[in-house]
């Protein structure tokens, strides 16, 4: 924003006592006096004039560390402002500009300072190149989305300190801020479908090596898999086929129906809290199947693909999901009915569903799931009633992840109930 009044304090002064030497004068037929207003008059047009007759440009660029912010968490920011002027200026101050609601300067580090401070003193470029001016300032990110810093906003004063210029430069620089995510302790490690490629499963063709299925010997097939009853009985190199390792898949559904979340969960990312809740969880769940092991797909619960579905132990793809996250918002309703038919026909891994608000008849939608996973999941923000009872009773490892609840403790909980369920 520029500055209406373009005189400091001081030169607002100045500017007063010139029209009261022009007044007292007239008044008194004083001629001296009037020579000094005029004097005041003449300090201060040289004043304002020396600020704009100095022609000077600014390239303004900025660098967040990390690149892409995340949600509750400081991001430093360095600013680097290069000059060049024909005249030497005078010192003067510096603001970033930064989106309201959004950003706001966290604790400055050591050698930093907020998003405001002092503008040095810049020396005639006329037989050099540009000057380069650094800054660096704590950037708290307090929403998920996408948000611009800048412009900066440049202010300096004449050497008398009488007038002061105020000047928006250099572009906007864009900020993502992603969902945060959350650290998810293991699951405990158990055989079946449910285990990851760190517990590979493994598909017996028969109890004991007497009844495996042998086959030939190929180039390449280690001397240890020989079966060597097989091949004294056939006269040539057999092997065992007992071991057939695959990588387990998992799913996570994320469901953005509206009627489960506040109207306000569809206008913009970080506008519901409660849809915050949600968006977090999902990432953080994706995150930790990653790191078990698990192939995972991400998909909304009308079956809508939201990322591809991601390899076991690829962390740099949880990486790019994340901050794909950073844009998710709310959709028109759908019917939570739909994703039991997500996985009609198949059994897999665990199936980790985050939604909003949860009745009874959201529960009985999701009762046929359970019966499709080794470890079913359920997370929900702010469950209704008995939601949480009626889907225990359908097959639900389920909890309430709303405001004020560690969702380490609650994925922890399900988790380990899921496992005892699954044994048992």
């Amino acid at each position: 924003m520029r500055r209406v009044w373009p005189l400091t304090p001081r030169g607002t002064g100045a500017l007063v006592l010139a029209i009261a030497c022009f007044a007292v004068a007239n008044q008194l037929g004083l001629v001296e006096l009037l020579y000094f207003g005029l004097l005041l008059l003449a300090v201060v047009a040289v004043s304002f004039a020396s600020l704009y007759a100095v022609r000077r440009t600014e390239t303004v660029s900025r660098s967040l560390s990390p690149d892409v912010a995340v949600g509750g968490r400081s991001t430093s920011v360095t600013v680097r402002v290069a000059v060049r002027t024909a005249l030497p200026t005078a010192p003067g101050t510096w603001r970033d500009t930064l989106p309201k609601g959004a950003l706001a300067p966290g604790a400055p580090p050591q050698g930093a300072g907020p998003a405001s401070g002092e503008f040095p003193a810049i020396g005639s470029g006329l037989r050099g190149g540009d000057r380069t001016v650094e800054f660096r300032y704590e950037l708290e990110a307090l929403r998920r989305g996408v948000h611009w810093l800048g412009p900066l906003q440049l202010t300096s004063a004449d050497p008398f300190g009488l007038a002061r210029r105020s000047s928006l430069v250099g572009d906007r620089t864009r900020v993502v801020v992603s969902p945060a995510v959350v650290e998810l302790p293991p699951l405990t490690s158990f055989a079946g479908d449910t285990g990851g490629t760190l517990h590979a499963t493994t598909n017996q063709l028969g109890q004991g090596s007497d009844n495996l299925t042998p086959r030939s010997y190929l180039p390449g097939d280690s001397m240890r898999r020989i079966h060597w009853r097989a091949s004294a009985h056939r006269d040539t190199l057999m092997v065992r086929q007992e071991e057939q390792e695959s990588t387990p898949e998992s799913s996570v559904v994320f469901d953005r129906g509206l009627s489960r979340w506040s109207p306000e969960a569809m206008d913009a990312p970080g506008a519901d809290p409660l849809f915050e809740l949600g968006v977090s969880a999902c990432v953080s769940a994706v995150a930790r199947l990653v790191q078990e092991g698990y192939s995972v797909e991400v998909v909304d619960s009308d079956g809508t693909v939201l990322w591809d579905p991601i390899e076991g132990g690829d962390s740099a793809q949880v990486d790019a999901m994340t901050t794909h996250f950073a844009t998710v918002t709310a959709r028109l309703d759908s019917d939570l009915g739909r994703v039991a038919h997500l996985f009609t026909g198949i059994s897999t891994g665990p199936i980790a569903v985050i939604t909003g608000r949860l009745d009874a008849a959201g529960t009985d939608a999701l009762a046929a799931v359970p019966h499709h996973s080794g470890l079913p999941l359920l997370l929900v923000v702010a469950p209704q009633g008995d939601a949480l009872a009626r889907a225990e009773a359908s097959g639900w490892r389920s909890a309430g992840i709303g405001p004020g609840v560690d969702l380490r403790a609650a994925w922890s909980d399900v988790a380990e109930r899921g496992v005892t369920h699954a044994l048992g």
